[in-house]
């Protein structure tokens, strides 16, 4: 089977209007004030105060019985094109829903019987559990380190399911050698990019299938979630969780027994959760008015200074974990006002764009406490 991974990006390009980027400053004043010693966005993003002015009108438009599915199908639409414009494909390559472990089970429902999948030993769960549920079809799911996952792609995988950004850890993956890998053997790459996406630059072009739920980096609400999938793949892919929306003409075609689907990356869309996507469409155009580079610069340069204050590596991330088997720093942070997390025996913070230097001194005083 031939990898689509030497396929250029489609030429079409997404209807975005682009408006002059905002400086980190300016970024940092969309957010309210109180968003400091939040380091937690790898675990659930800040909305800008503009997002939740948009939340809050359109419950209030809900109340007064003015919402309408019209009006939700427009947010959509924008939110859609906003996302492609962010991750350099077509509109047309980008499907909706509201959970990453859906879109991988479509892919998952789609690996051929005998064949395999390479996952990541410790990956986030909604990366693995949808392939794990088929192997009663015979496929088989291999699980490596996420270093050695280029070097043990094999003529029987077909598929390449990875984070970008591994959530337990803040490792980058080293997508140019894992997608050159695959290639060599005909096997397609899935990357889930939703610890990545809004701090590191990605071009979902460069793989054959992208998932990323916007409510972390990104900062809209839970329950918007985009997939990217490559023509070449999209026509192997099974719509298994087909409803509605996945419709040619959603509003012309929601009755049986007739099924016409799509013909573009649409027929995988998950029938929305209307409100989420009010938040998802305000959120993407905050987003779209940034320097991409900017913002990882701003985000890893929090992340490296926190590391030179630990004695840690500097390795370019904005998530930064350590050995914390006790829970010992976590509850330090905690006590000291900071909002941070624990994953897989290590504490973790996250630096984003309401954060500063005066994030990494209050870690380092609360740890030293």
């Amino acid at each position: 089977m031939a990898s689509s991974a030497s396929t250029p990006a489609s030429t079409q390009t997404p209807a975005v209007t682009q408006t002059p980027a905002l400086t980190m400053a300016e970024a940092r004043a969309a957010y309210s004030p109180s968003a400091t010693r939040y380091l937690a966005a790898c675990t659930a993003g800040l909305p800008t105060l503009d997002t939740v002015r948009a939340l809050h009108s359109d419950a209030d438009t809900w109340r007064r019985g003015g919402a309408s599915p019209a009006h939700y199908q427009e947010e959509i639409d924008r939110a859609r094109a906003l996302y492609a414009g962010l991750v350099g494909v077509a509109s047309d390559r980008v499907a909706i829903g509201s959970q990453a472990s859906v879109m991988a089970a479509v892919l998952a429902a789609s690996v051929p019987a005998g064949r395999e999948v390479v996952c990541v030993d410790g990956d986030f769960t909604s990366m693995v559990f949808p392939f794990l549920q088929q192997e009663h079809r015979g496929i088989t799911v291999r699980h490596v380190p996420v270093g050695e996952l280029a070097a043990t792609v094999s003529e029987r995988t077909w598929l390449v399911a990875f984070s970008l950004v591994q959530s337990a850890t803040g490792e980058i993956a080293d997508a140019p050698a894992i997608r050159a890998a695959a290639a060599a053997v005909g096997a397609f790459t899935l990357c889930d990019t939703t610890q990545a996406t809004g701090w590191l630059p990605v071009n979902a072009a460069e793989f054959d299938a992208t998932i990323c739920h916007a409510y972390k980096w990104l900062g809209a609400p839970r329950g918007a979630a985009f997939l990217t999938v490559r023509p070449e793949l999209a026509e192997l892919l099974l719509p298994v969780q087909a409803g509605w929306f996945a419709g040619e003409d959603p509003w012309a075609s929601c009755y049986g027994p007739t099924m016409t689907l799509a013909t573009d990356a649409r027929r995988f869309d998950v029938s929305p959760a209307w409100p989420a996507w009010v938040g998802a469409r305000v959120a993407l155009e905050f987003f779209s008015t940034l320097d991409a580079a900017a913002v990882h610069a701003h985000d890893t340069g929090l992340g490296n200074a926190l590391c030179a204050g630990l004695g840690l590596p500097q390795r370019d991330q904005a998530i930064i974990t350590w050995a914390d088997p006790a829970g010992t720093d976590l509850a330090r942070l905690t006590a000291a006002g900071i909002t941070a997390s624990g994953r897989a025996g290590r504490a973790r913070v996250a630096f984003h764009l309401w954060n500063d230097t005066s994030d990494v001194a209050e870690i380092l005083s609360a740890l030293a406490r």
